[in-house]
This record gives C-alpha cells, structure tokens and sequence, in this order.
C-alpha cells in the first residue's frame, strides 16, 4: 500500500501521527515544509507516491493551502487533508475552495483523525476503481441484469433497420437507448432527429413533423423542411409517441406504410428515407382498448419492444451512476469533483427515485453546488431522499395510534389516549414528502392521484387532531378550522369510525 504522507513542521505532531498509524498498519512518510513534499512528489512514481496527504497550513517553509493547490494541479485525485491551530472560517472556506477532503482543527481527538484518514484512504482507493470506469464508460452505464439485457439488445439491432418501441418510466433514458441505436446501426453518419409529441401544440406539430409549403397557412412565409426530411438517411426519434393527436396517428401510419408524405399544404409526396424509434411512458395497449392511440399504428410500430427498467429495479447501478453524475456535474462548472460517502450512496440507493436516473442526475447536480464538504455524507443529501416512497416523510413520522376506535361524540367509550411524543417536522419536509409521493403515483400512470393523496392527507390530519384532543371530535373541529358536521362526515367518508 502507498504510504500516507504528512506534513507539519511540529515534530511532535508528525510523531503521535506516524505511531497511530503505524498501529493501523498504515505507512507513513514525514516531511517538514512544503518544498520537500513538492521535491518528493516530482522524483516519486506510481508505487511509491502518496495515498493521501495530510498537511498543516502555516508552516515557515511556506502555507499549507498554497502546497494544496500546486498538489491538486499535478494530482487532482489525491486526497488533501488540511490541518490548522487557526480554526478560521478564511481557513476552512480556502482549504475546501483549494479541494481538500476534509478540514481538521487543532487540537484534534487522536482516534477521530485517524478513523478520517483511513476513510480518506477508503475513498481514494474506491475512487481510483471508479475513474478507471468512468474513464472508459460508453454513453451507457448499468451493471444490472435489466439493463444488461438493453445493452445486448443494441447490440443486436446493431445491424438492423428495424423499428423499435422503447417503452420505460419518464427519466429512465429512452433518448439515450434511441441515441445508442442509431450510433450502433447502418445509419450512424446520417442525422438523429428528435421530437417530443407531447411538447408541441396540436396545431403546429403536423408542420413539425411533415414540414409545410409556402402559404400553406398563416404565418407560412417561406417553404418549411420537417423533421421527416431533416433526418432523411438517418433516424427520427418520436418521444412520447402515446400522447400524438388521433389525426395525426392516421398521417404516420401512412409514411411508415408506403414511406412517402406530403408537406401541409403540398400536393407532391415526398419519400422518406428514415429510421423511426418511438418511446413512450404510458401503456399503449390500454391506449389502444381506450381508442386513443390507434391499433394498427401500435402494430406498426412495435416490431421490437425495449423497456427501461427504472431506477427502482436497479439499485445496484445507483452508485456508479451517481459518482458519474458527479464527475459530469463538476466538470460542467469547472470546480473539483465531489467524493461520495458509503453511508450516503446507501441512503440514495434505497431511495424509490420517482424521476428515475433523471433524479439521481438532478440531485448529484444539486450536490455539486450545494453540498458543504468535499465529501458528501447523509446530512448533505437533499429533504427528498429521506422519504421512502409510500411513506411520511421522516421528519414527520409520529408514533403509532394507539389501538383505540375513535367513539362518536357523546359515547361512553372510553376516549381516545394520547397519542406519544411526536417528531418535531424540518420545515418543507412533508411538502418534500408529498412531491415524493405525488411523483412516485404519477409515474405508475395512475389517474386518481388527487383523490388518494387528498384521502390520506384528511385521514391523517383528522387522526392526528384527534389524537391531540383525546378523541373529543368537537374540540378537533375548532383546532382544524373546521364544523362539527364536517368533521363527522368526513370521518364516516374516510372509515375512520
């Protein structure tokens, strides 16, 4: 193993050091200013250099945090422990700006220093593994089974002019699956084209498609190529293919039948030489049955199905995927990229990822600006991740109700006891909580979301007024702002009797 090296110019603190570490089995190497670190370094190779570096800012050979940034300017993956008797805030905020791993005051507790060294080891042993990956990474990542079957899938088609329907949860990657298809395949020096139906009004998303000629409508000045034409010896991607209008499902149908079309308001076909992938998130054989989406364009298009697993379905991606994030993240804003704790990738993977790896993509973005440290741990993730789908936000959750009916007013019944001391709520957690929930029902495709969610919030708020006033409805109904009739109806409407 390389050794630790460590830079002080108080003998003192290089030995308790370089004897705490060597009880951890860990090889040290001291050096007492900035200029022989930096010799060391020139003259060192790859077996013999640093696994990570601890060093103290003001030392008279020179300031630690100036050692830092020529550090991470030959060895930005090196992990760079600043350590300092000023506990300032010019000192802390310069050291993580310079990108150190961690920032340890002193006088520091023995143990706590060496438990952050040997994670400062942990990780640059983990982050090497996961650069090598990075590095190499095609413009996929998964290691799961599911997404292992996408892969040898485009691998397949890779040959083939065939049309695909890939289906899968919003944020689960389809223009990325379409993308590698057409990369993969014959057409690859032709242009991708794509078009997302459901963001384009009715009314213009026929000219979109299909192009117009001069005065076919107001407005039309000039003749206009669509995006049929635009991707002409290549392949059009039809995003969210469920919500096109039921006209225009006739219109293509037409072109992938005799591939020919006609511009709005033009009377010569135009041939199409084009590839289509469609994708949706929404049944399409329901649409189907529903008459929405007509039967036989759903043939015509579904010759191969591919569908996205979400996020969900394979948690063992989502560490990978967020360290990749991150790189991405922090190469897009120019800063050092951030390191992610083993407690933290844990909590992001057992989160239901609603939004799927768009999500995970978003909150490592979020991450890269708005996490405190250098290294990311389970207090720097955003409210969200806390909430397990289907359930009260964490920072919300109460104790049990106690197993008591709740007695109509005026009962002999004993009434309800209260309930145990509850958790005092973060601000915005429920509200995160909810957007949780909310994203997680409105991604399953559901069409009740509004009267669930309404159903379980009043379920939950009566119960918990009541709870609060020991089961005496009448009190609950001036605290919730609410009448006495309304109160009893709603608890019979929700079977709360």
């Amino acid at each position: 193993m390389k050794p630790i090296w460590i830079v002080d110019d108080d003998q003192s603190i290089r030995f308790v050091l370089e004897k705490a570490l060597l009880r951890e089995e860990l090889p040290t190497r001291s050096f007492t200013n900035p200029r022989e670190v930096l010799l060391a370094l020139d003259a060192a190779n790859d077996e013999d250099g640093p696994q990570i570096l601890v060093s103290d800012i003001r030392m008279p050979g020179g300031s630690g945090l100036d050692l830092l940034s020529k550090v991470k300017e030959k060895h930005p993956g090196l992990p760079v422990i600043i350590m300092t008797a000023f506990s300032d805030l010019d000192s802390a905020v310069s050291a993580f700006q310079g990108g150190a791993f961690e920032y340890l005051p002193k006088p520091f507790d023995l143990p706590k220093a060496i438990e952050l060294i040997r994670r400062a080891v942990e990780e640059s042993q983990r982050e090497e593994v996961a650069e090598e990956r990075i590095t190499a990474a095609p413009e996929m990542l998964g290691q799961a089974p599911a997404m292992q079957d996408v892969f040898r899938a485009i691998g397949r088609l890779s040959q083939s002019n065939v049309t695909v329907m890939i289906t899968g949860e919003s944020g689960t990657g389809k223009e990325l699956v379409a993308r590698a298809l057409h990369k993969h395949s014959p057409r690859a020096s032709g242009p991708f084209v794509a078009i997302n139906t459901a963001a384009i009004p009715k009314d213009l998303l026929e000219s979109e498609l299909f192009g117009h000629e001069r005065g076919a409508f107001t407005g039309a000045q000039t003749m206009r190529r669509g995006r049929f034409e635009q991707a002409e010896g290549g392949t059009l991607f039809l995003d969210e293919i469920g919500d096109m209008p039921f006209d225009l499902q006739t219109r293509l149908l037409r072109v992938l039948s005799d591939g020919h079309f006609y511009r709005v308001g033009g009377h010569n076909a135009v041939k199409a030489n084009v590839r289509v992938i469609a994708a949706t998130h929404q049944d399409l054989e329901q649409r189907v049955k529903e008459g929405a989406f007509r039967e036989d364009l759903f043939h015509r298009l579904n010759v191969i199905r591919l569908r996205l697993p979400a996020l969900r379905e394979r948690r063992e991606d989502v560490p990978m995927l967020a360290r990749h994030f991150l790189q991405q993240s922090a190469k897009q804003l120019g800063v050092e990229p951030k390191r992610i704790s083993d407690a933290a990738l844990a909590q992001l993977a057992g989160f239901g990822f609603p939004g799927n790896v768009r999500q995970l993509e978003n909150i490592c973005h979020w991450l890269t600006v708005m996490a405190p440290a250098q290294l990311i741990e389970p207090k720097d993730l955003p409210p969200e991740v806390a909430v397990a789908p289907g359930d009260a936000p964490a920072a919300v959750r109460t104790a049990p109700m106690p197993e008591a009916a709740v007695k109509p007013a005026g009962s002999e019944a004993p009434a309800l006891a209260p309930a145990a001391a509850t958790a005092v709520p973060a601000p915005g957690a429920w509200e995160a909580g909810l957007e949780a929930e909310a994203m997680q029902l409105l991604a399953s495709g559901r069409h009740d979301v509004w009267e669930e969610l309404s159903r379980r919030f009043e379920s939950r708020l009566i119960l918990t007024a009541l709870s609060n006033t020991r089961g005496r409805r009448i009190e609950a109904a001036q605290k919730l702002g609410i009448g006495r009739n309304t109160i009893t109806r709603k608890i019979q409407e929700l079977g709360l009797e």
